[in-house]
């Protein structure tokens, strides 16, 4: 008790380290671990649907109405079905009553929607403009904010004709945009030398990891921020022809992604701002956050809310660096969509491309908090981005508590939340793999980032749930205040840390707040707020 007393009053200090934040204060000066532009430092080095017809008869649905009104506008899409349907039943009280819904207009044109993976009724409700009770279902649907299993048919009501977006049709799955199941056996390597493209033969210094060649860039890029590297080799050689042939101009030499910023000049920082764009724009859409698109001239344009959350990214991702007109040509089919399928094949006919990344009934596995019974932490920084500056809203931080503040040596233990094998290490990395099969693609898997090389467990070790990860440093990435930087995948997707499967560790769940880093952790009615400034509030205790 005296020991835990003592501990407390470190708190009261102030003497606790810092986290993954842009903050100062006692905590010092904290960054994601990728520095933003104007920072030097680099990331650590890593060791190498079938349309279905709408059915005529209707059940009444039972959903949870959001307060608020709708935006107008909603997308253009298929024709009607030619019988109207009857109005959803609303049995839950309306938690805002002065608010209320527009009515759907049962007697007008109806459009339809078969939900992706990833969908909740919240979520698409943004992208539609739409609020949940304005969808029909001959299913009950779960609540606004859980996850629909992928391939249920809705109705709603028909977008005005007026309402421009970007063309919908699919063309690249979520599948090959992030470092899943399809990605199993492709070889890096062996695909860039096989062409004999400049970059089989390119190689650069980084400052964080030596010479390296420029597949092995492409490896670290893919590898750390878990997206699949086909995606970037074909964004490389669209943009510079790199890959398949040689530069065509000597602007290419500097920045072969056409991204024109000295802060990202050379080609592993322009992969470092292409994967953090691409992934912004991928985990955006996942949360319904990104609606509209704004191209390099200025002009803007609303996404088309029936895209899948890898054409959303993909067609994101070009119009940071092309204006409308040249966008227009690059997302068409004859243009990217056509480079991968020359480059990779059709993705259409790879089964597992076409694979739910998150399938129907997916649940985290239970957690525990990642650190010994009694011990005092701090939650200093989450949800924020799993890895580059941008990207997936996927990670939290936790400081242990000490007599110092900055880059201190912690004894500390960093605990495996639950069973599993480390799949991989790196510098700062142990990544541990849930589901056994010993695959960073397949099933959940927990990043653990920060983590001191002495004392750090190794790849292909079994940890029973309550073993030794590591102690939490400073190394991997940029930081300058001892803390643990901890996120979650499944099938190679970073998993939102407030989503439809909100970060969970002994019950505590994680909620994201008006900023990055500034979000909460709640059990029950007691609530912590993330705060990089050592304050008691911010103490975490798991229970012995």
């Amino acid at each position: 008790m005296k020991t835990l007393q003592r501990l407390l009053l470190l708190f009261l200090a102030g003497l606790i380290l810092t986290a993954c934040a842009t903050n100062s204060g006692l905590w010092g000066v904290l960054n994601t671990p990728t520095p933003p532009a104007s920072q030097t430092p680099l990331p650590p080095t890593l060791t190498p649907r079938p349309s279905l017809t709408p059915t005529l008869t209707i059940t009444p649905l039972k959903v949870l109405p959001m307060p608020g009104s709708p935006t107008p506008g909603i997308l253009p899409t298929q024709p009607p079905p030619p019988t109207a349907l009857p109005l959803p039943v609303t049995d839950t009280p309306n938690p805002n009553p002065s608010a209320t819904l527009p009515p759907v207009n049962t007697g007008g044109p109806m459009d339809s929607y078969q939900t992706q993976s990833g969908d909740t009724l919240a979520i698409i409700s943004k992208r539609f403009r739409l609020q949940p009770g304005q969808f029909i279902s001959n299913t009950i649907l779960p609540p606004p904010d859980q996850l629909i299993p992928p391939g249920t048919l809705l109705l709603l009501p028909k977008p005005d004709p007026a309402d421009v977006t970007s063309p919908g049709q699919q063309t690249i799955p979520d599948s090959e945009i992030v470092m899943g199941p399809s990605g199993i056996g492709f070889s890096t390597m062996n695909y860039v030398l096989q062409q004999n493209g400049y970059l089989s033969t390119f190689s650069e210094y980084v400052l964080s990891g030596g010479m390296l060649t420029g597949y092995q860039a492409v490896e670290r890029i893919a590898q750390e921020n878990s997206l699949n590297p086909r995606i970037i080799l074909a964004i490389i050689e669209y943009e510079s022809h790199w890959v398949l042939g040689q530069p065509t101009n000597l602007a290419q030499d500097d920045y072969p992604l056409g991204y024109m910023d000295f802060h990202f000049r050379k080609f592993f920082r322009q992969l470092m701002w292409a994967s953090g764009t691409l992934s912004d724009g991928y985990y955006r859409w996942r949360s319904g956050d990104l609606a509209e698109i704004t191209f390099k001239d200025g002009t803007s344009l609303r996404l088309n809310p029936k895209l899948n959350a890898g054409t959303a990214a993909i067609q994101f991702y070009f119009a940071q660096t092309h204006t409308r007109a040249e966008w227009d040509q690059v997302i068409s089919p004859a243009g990217f969509p056509a480079l991968y399928t020359k480059m990779f094949g059709d993705p259409a006919l790879n089964p597992k491309a076409n694979q739910p990344t998150l399938p129907e009934g997916i649940l985290q596995p239970t957690l525990t908090l990642p650190f010994e019974p009694g011990k005092v932490w701090a939650f200093s920084g989450g949800p924020h981005s799993a890895w580059e500056e941008k990207g997936a809203m996927a990670a939290l931080d936790f400081a242990p508590a000490a007599d110092e503040h900055g880059c201190v040596k912690s004894d500390v233990w960093v605990l495996a939340p639950a069973d599993g094998t480390v799949v991989r290490t790196a510098p700062g990395v142990v990544m541990l793999d849930l589901d056994g099969d010993g695959n960073e693609e397949t099933g959940w898997v927990i990043m653990f980032l920060h983590i001191a090389t002495e004392g750090k467990t190794f790849t292909n070790k079994e940890l029973r749930k309550g073993d030794h990860i590591g102690h939490a440093s400073c190394e991997g990435g940029f930081a300058t205040g001892t803390h643990l930087h901890i996120g979650r995948k499944y099938n190679g997707e970073w998993i939102l840390a407030d989503g439809p499967l909100p970060f969970d560790m002994d019950g505590w769940i994680a909620r994201a707040g008006l900023a990055p880093y500034k979000g909460t952790l709640t059990r029950g009615n007691i609530t912590i707020t993330a705060s990089t400034s050592g304050s008691f509030e911010t103490r975490i205790i798991r229970d012995k």
